[in-house]
C-alpha cells in the first residue's frame, strides 16, 4: 500500500516505513504530523483512489526524526568588463520524516 501525498509544494510517494526529506515543517523531533493532502491510494490488491484534488479522508501520518540543512550551493553572479561579482552561498533546510500509519 502506498500513497502520493503533497507537502511543502512538492509531491512524494511514500509507503509506511518509507524516511524521506520534505520541506521544513514548524515541528519539533518527535512530534507526529498528519498530512491530509493526499493525492492516490493505492491499496495492498492493487485498488487505486484518485482524489479530485485529494482522496476525501484520507491522511498520513508522518513522526519527525530531525532538522537539518542540505548540502551548500553557490551562487555566483558577475558582469563580464564591469567588474562586478557578487559570491554567496545557499543551505535549503529540510525535515527527516518518516511514514507512520496511511489511511485511506
Amino acid at each position: 500500500m502506498y500513497a502520493i501525498i503533497a507537502t511543502g509544494g512538492k509531491q512524494y510517494r511514500v509507503k509506511e516505513g518509507d524516511v524521506i526529506f520534505v520541506e521544513k515543517l514548524n515541528a519539533n523531533e518527535g512530534d507526529t504530523v498528519e498530512v491530509s493532502e493526499v493525492l492516490a491510494v493505492v491499496g495492498s490488491k492493487g485498488g487505486l483512489k484518485l482524489g479530485a484534488p485529494t482522496v476525501e479522508g484520507a491522511k498520513v501520518t508522518l513522526k519527525v526524526m530531525g532538522q537539518g540543512k542540505g548540502k551548500k550551493i553557490i551562487v555566483f553572479k558577475y558582469k563580464p568588463k564591469k567588474n562586478y561579482r557578487r559570491k554567496t552561498g545557499h543551505r535549503q533546510p529540510y525535515t527527516k520524516v518518516s511514514v507512520e500509519k496511511i489511511e485511506a
